[in-house]
């Protein structure tokens, strides 16, 4: 299993604190049958560079991979960003920088409220001249600003979008997270892990409840999915 989203990497923005806090975050993953975790740090276009961004975020990597214990068959842990989408970002030449690892892969975070016009617009833009894949993070936090025939759009446009784990396994949203899902919305699932308490990784509940509704197929058909996609197109 992936997980396509996680704030695991230590001490790097608003997730693990520190690196004892991201191995008991990888062993829960590992725990959960996660075989690989993409790391995805927030960037932040207007707060900090691109060039400062990449190197502490391989310094944190590096600290982290040269702490877990030998003994410890930890999930393969590969590279990204959650990059804060802004008015005119489909102007960056660097975007293949922030792209998940040995992928074209980009996962945008939207604004939380009604999309503009231009920023649909510009969303097709990056989708279809960029040489990016644009995947759009935890979709179902902005379901409620947008008008329903905006996902059709997006989708038919490549745009992919991935949910959070803790949605189906959430009592009052689960029956949308599956319908979602059926329907082909939901592409990717990603525990959105920050630490173990608050915001814990809930990747096994989720596949538990895809499984109860829709059987051990879909699982390795989604699992079969998701690892086509980390083949370098």
């Amino acid at each position: 299993m992936i997980d396509w989203h996680s704030h695991i990497l230590p001490n790097m923005d608003d997730g693990s604190r520190n690196v004892s806090e991201s191995t008991t975050l990888l062993r829960m993953l590992s725990d959960q049958g996660v075989d690989t975790v993409v790391a995805t740090p927030h960037f932040y276009a207007t707060a900090e560079s691109a060039e400062d961004f990449l190197r502490r975020r391989a310094q944190c990597h590096e600290s982290l991979t040269a702490s877990i214990p030998s003994d410890f068959d930890c999930p393969r842990i590969l590279l990204g960003a959650e990059v804060k989408y802004y008015p005119g970002i489909s102007a960056r030449e660097d975007l293949r920088d922030f792209c998940i690892e040995g992928t074209r892969l980009l996962l945008l975070e939207m604004p939380f409220s009604e999309w503009t016009e231009y920023t649909v617009r510009e969303l097709n833009v990056l989708a279809c001249s960029k040489g990016v894949t644009i995947v759009l993070a935890h979709i179902e936090r902005y379901l409620p600003f947008q008008k329903s025939d905006l996902w059709n759009r997006l989708r038919n446009n490549g745009i992919l979008m991935q949910m959070n784990a803790s949605y189906f396994s959430g009592l009052g949203t689960r029956r949308k997270a599956l319908r979602l899902l059926e329907d082909g919305f939901v592409h990717m699932l990603g525990s959105d892990c920050h630490n173990t308490t608050s915001r814990p990784p809930l990747m096994s509940r989720a596949c538990g409840v895809i499984r109860k509704r829709f059987g051990e197929n879909f699982i390795s058909q989604m699992h079969e999915y998701g690892h086509s996609l980390l083949v370098y197109k």
